[in-house]
């Protein structure tokens, strides 16, 4: 009886689930989708007293494998936009086939079913002494050549692709002094900073991934942000950024805590700059780290 409630409450939940995942136009809310169908049917194996399969559903194919499918999918992301050409010639019509093929399966068991006597597993659990035993007792004797075929099988998958993706090293590994030499060179010859990039967010108004970075002077860092991100659209523009540093500058220096300055960053690159105006004599005017005589930076 519980069997048959679980049956009629759940099916429609997963007869929806189902066509959403299949008409779903974002991958993320197809394997949501598909995660609702695996665990209504997790519960419809409790419901027939198979307690090992409804562990097993959710354990391994709803919490592992649906979830790291899920995640993929939301780090790498999937645009809609994509490419929707076949790289693989009779790809569509091979689909099809395996389709319909599988359609009349379903037909032909959901028909067995409801045709055919209701045998359930509640004989074979007492037979074998519970659940979990009468399906070890299957496995390790009646089908165990087909059980262990199948481990050779995911065995020989995993080899090979650790072997496809295996790679051989061409050149000799770099040691950390080949690396800070090669960053140091490229500083001597272009310019470019060997220290690590700046973070996004830094002295940003907000530490979002896609906002760069502010120097001390309120310019932007173009380094702190990555070229997918700058590719894309949406990124905030660099005017709205700035305009708040930029206007508390000019609130300091009307009210006299910061001097009149023409060259950018020059009142934040001397130490006695960022004094009170009668404490500055007797710190002298030292100029700060990285700064020019003329007040820049370096």
């Amino acid at each position: 009886m519980g069997a048959q409630i679980a049956f009629w409450l759940l099916a429609p939940v997963m007869i929806l689930g189902a066509l959403g995942m299949i008409l779903a136009r974002k991958p993320v809310h197809s394997a949501l989708c598909l995660a609702a169908v695996m665990i209504s049917l997790a519960v419809q194996y409790a419901a027939l007293d198979a307690p090992f399969l409804f562990a097993v559903q959710i354990i391994v194919y709803t919490g592992a494998i649906l979830m790291l499918f899920l995640f993929v999918l939301m780090l790498v992301g999937v645009d809609a936009a994509d490419s929707l050409v076949e790289t693989i010639r009779g790809q569509r019509p091979l689909a099809i086939l395996a389709g319909v093929g599988f359609g009349l399966l379903l037909v032909l068991a959901v028909g067995r079913a409801v045709v055919g006597p209701d045998i359930g597993l509640v004989a074979d659990n007492q037979a074998y002494g519970g659940n979990v035993q009468g399906l070890a007792n299957l496995i390790f004797t009646k089908y165990v050549i087909a059980f262990e075929a199948t481990s050779a099988l995911l065995i020989t998958a995993a080899v090979g692709a650790m072997v496809l993706a295996h790679r051989e090293r061409l050149t000799k590994r770099k040691t950390q002094g080949d690396l800070v030499g090669e960053r140091m060179k490229r500083y001597a010859e272009t310019g470019q900073h060997p220290g690590p990039l700046p973070t996004p967010g830094v002295y940003a108004r907000h530490n979002a991934v896609d906002t760069p970075a502010l120097l001390p002077d309120g310019t932007l860092s173009e380094l702190s942000v990555s070229a997918t991100l700058r590719n894309r659209s949406g990124q905030p523009d660099r005017r709205d950024l700035v305009r708040p540093i930029q206007r508390t500058i000019a609130e300091l220096q009307a009210d006299g805590e910061l001097p009149q300055v023409t060259k950018p960053g020059a009142a934040l690159t001397r130490r006695a700059d960022l004094l009170p105006p009668e404490d500055r004599k007797h710190h002298g005017d030292t100029p700060g780290p990285g700064a020019e005589p003329d007040g820049g930076t370096a």
